[in-house]
């Protein structure tokens, strides 16, 4: 063997190795939907979703990332819907906090077959964020957001840790709090034409310890919506502290959901 091919099959065997370490380490469940296209809500961006990504990749799962720019609910939606029409085939929906406003009327798309809403708001025909949070049940805790600043929302970086991201490690919630991005307040009048969850399956995972959306309502919303419920103890961004727990309920969407095909 010459030296020149001693170098090439060192280099794909390099090639081999690393195409080896891409591969998913499982395949996702024979028949279940396999594209899922997450969306965040309000004061965050997609780059929360990382771990729940890395999850659902790993098992195989086709994963794209929603980056709203969160100015408007028609711009939220039209941006997710451009996701979902880049997808192969049948599509999971998932939407946190304020991203289930925008799933709940971008689900309606043929392609979504399931709706999947974490610690997330589930308006009704002609509700909205504003209209959601306008009469909080009596001793629920106030989302320390801030005045509006020419048209857009902050929560209070010294408060924002407790509210919206409690269990999450310390570093990374301080760090969310000194990223948050601009939440529009047209986003929070944004309403719902008619809910994707009367004509889709839907999974609501409730997060028993939030501060933003009171868990009883968010049972509620779960109920009137026919969700599949999974609760548990975590903040509001459970979604960033617990991503295994969220990847879990997706994935049980996306094998009911393809077991309905």
């Amino acid at each position: 063997m010459s030296k020149f091919q001693a170098l090439l099959g060192s280099a794909a065997s390099l090639f081999l190795a690393a195409a080896a370490a891409a591969a998913p380490a499982h395949a996702a469940p024979a028949g279940a939907v396999k594209n899922i296209v997450l969306v965040h809500g309000g004061f965050v961006d997609g780059s929360g979703w990382e771990g729940v990504h890395d999850i659902l990749t790993k098992d195989g799962y086709t994963v794209a990332i929603v980056q709203n720019p969160t100015t408007s609910l028609a711009d939220d939606v039209a941006v997710t819907r451009r996701a979902i029409a880049s997808q192969d085939g049948p599509v999971i929906l998932v939407g946190h906090s304020y991203g289930g406003v925008v799933v709940s009327e971008a689900g309606a798309d043929p392609k979504v077959k399931a709706l999947v809403y974490v610690a997330a708001f589930a308006p009704d025909k002609g509700e909205s964020v504003s209209s959601l949070i306008a009469n909080p049940p009596p001793g629920a805790p106030v989302p320390p957001i801030l005045p509006p600043q020419e048209g857009f929302l902050f929560l209070d970086k010294a408060k924002f840790v407790d509210s919206f991201a409690a269990d999450v490690a310390p570093g990374k919630a301080a760090f969310m709090a000194h990223s948050q991005v601009p939440w529009g307040v047209a986003a929070l009048g944004g309403a719902v034409t008619e809910p994707a969850w009367k004509s889709r399956p839907s999974w609501y995972l409730v997060t028993a310890d939030d501060k933003m959306i009171p868990p009883p309502a968010q049972r509620a919303m779960a109920k009137r919506a026919g969700s599949n419920v999974v609760e548990t103890h975590g903040s509001h961004a459970i979604y960033v502290s617990k991503p295994a727990v969220v990847a879990a309920i997706i994935e049980q969407a996306a094998v009911a959901a393809g077991k309905a095909e």
